[in-house]
């Protein structure tokens, strides 16, 4: 087994930035490297989940500053984000999966989101849902 690898769902979002944020500091606990995956349901010009060249840059940046290695990676899906996680999870030898959920009226969270849930459910390793903090906290 080779060094530890910690997989980040990365969307340009306030989800993504706290997955991003978690994912950081469990590699400085760990001595671990992040392979930041940001994937899309579908084509790139409607999907605003789907980073551009200087959102990734931008993360690769925030990372790189706190002494964490990265790779990144991006996919087009097809809609299936869940599987895209899963697989890179299984063919990078991933000891973590770190995801961004968004916050759910009391109804909403009932349900999961169906890529979180997917994720959860599946993963072969450990998975850690983060929120976005909200102002109070």
């Amino acid at each position: 087994m080779g060094a530890v690898k910690i997989l980040v769902g990365y969307v340009p979002t306030p989800e993504g930035e706290a997955a991003l944020t978690a994912a950081a500091a469990e590699a400085e606990l760990r001595g671990a490297s992040i392979l930041l995956l940001n994937t899309s349901r579908g084509d790139t010009y409607i999907d605003a989940r789907y980073a551009n060249a200087d959102e990734l840059a931008a993360a690769e940046a925030k990372l790189r500053a706190q002494g964490v290695e990265v790779t990144i990676q991006q996919a087009l899906s097809e809609g299936d984000v869940a599987g895209e996680l899963l697989k890179a999870a299984a063919a990078d030898d991933v000891a973590l999966i770190v995801l961004g959920l968004r916050r759910r009226s009391p109804v909403g969270k009932l349900i999961l989101g169906s890529t979180a849930q997917r994720v959860l459910l599946e993963s072969p390793v450990p998975v850690l849902a983060v929120k976005v903090p909200s102002p109070h906290d």
